[in-house]
């Protein structure tokens, strides 16, 4: 019998990782260190009387993310008016998607630890 894998993603720094689909309970971090930090966070937050719902993220590190989501949106923008001028264009489409992905990917590896 062979066990079947599902790919999650951390709770705690977002990364993909594939979780078996055996017996016990199933994994929600993808390293130990990860479960750490989660651990840690919960007992800072709990001393500062958050709720579950709360989080405290460095100012820096809102504001990387604040500014990632301004340039995807921008991007966006760029590529709706791009592929709406010139829809059967493949050059054009391929700049346009090219300019969506220099845009996202550095939001997707954005980390807030």
């Amino acid at each position: 019998m062979t066990k079947s894998t599902r790919v999650d993603r951390c709770r705690w720094c977002g990364r993909r990782f594939e979780r078996d689909s055996g017996p016990g309970r199933p994994r929600t971090f993808c390293r130990r260190s990860c479960r750490q930090r989660d651990y840690e966070a919960r007992a800072r937050a709990k001393e500062l009387g958050l709720g579950d719902a709360e989080l405290v993220v460095a100012r820096q590190r809102l504001d990387e993310l604040h500014d990632g989501i301004a340039m995807l949106e921008a991007a966006i923008e760029d590529v709706e008016r791009d592929i709406s001028e010139a829809p059967d264009d493949p050059a054009e489409l391929d700049r346009a998607l090219q300019w969506l992905l220099s845009a996202a990917r550095p939001l997707a590896n954005l980390r807030l630890d």
